[in-house]
């Protein structure tokens, strides 16, 4: 999945000849933290994933995404979708994050739905996330805490927030050891 992600942004990066430098001001990293994605070495976070997909052109999911289809995607429980793990802008894995996409194949979306896993994290030890768009996210399974802005929202199964991502979040469960399920759905404008 790594050097899938990777090889796609290189590929339009170039088919669109942009340069390194360019799209890493772009997504606000340095041009060594975009050869280390381009190489399939690290994923990019979902924020930086934007930023990229807006530069170069494309809806996130395109770097996510095999084969394109028009018709309706199914994942099914036994498919399980397509895992990214969340990488914070400084390339280190931000452990306490593992999406899973659930419609890789949807041809022109403006959906990015996923399964998230999120465990524990302190907020102080947090890559704060902030990128254009929306974000929808419904706790499955046990207990979420959202850093948002300057407010703390306490989540548990079957509660929801809608927020604009705008604003510096951070998702975690809610203590050290727990783990957490989410459908959590994205929209970033074109």
């Amino acid at each position: 999945m790594v050097e899938s992600i990777g090889a796609k942004i290189k590929q339009l990066r170039e088919s669109l000849k942009v340069d390194l430098q360019e799209l890493a001001a772009a997504a606000k990293i340095d041009i060594q933290k975009l050869k280390h994605i381009e190489e399939g070495n690290s994923n990019p976070s979902i924020s930086t994933l934007i930023k990229l997909a807006r530069r170069l052109g494309v809806r996130p999911g395109t770097m996510l995404d095999g084969t394109e289809n028009s018709n309706p995607v199914i994942t099914t429980k036994k498919d399980g979708g397509v895992a990214l793990q969340q990488m914070n802008s400084l390339g280190a894995e931000r452990g306490n994050m593992n999406f899973i996409s659930l419609a890789q194949n949807k041809k022109d979306r403006n959906m990015e739905p996923y399964i998230v896993l999120i465990s524990y994290t302190a907020k102080e030890e947090s890559a704060l996330s902030s990128h254009e768009g929306e974000e929808f996210l419904y706790v499955l399974e046990g207990e979420v805490v959202i850093y948002y802005g300057n407010q703390t929202y306490n989540l548990g199964e079957g509660d929801s927030i809608y927020y604009d991502s705008v604003v510096q979040h951070v998702v975690s469960s809610n203590a050290p050891g727990a783990v957490a399920k989410v459908l959590a759905v994205t929209y970033t404008p074109c």
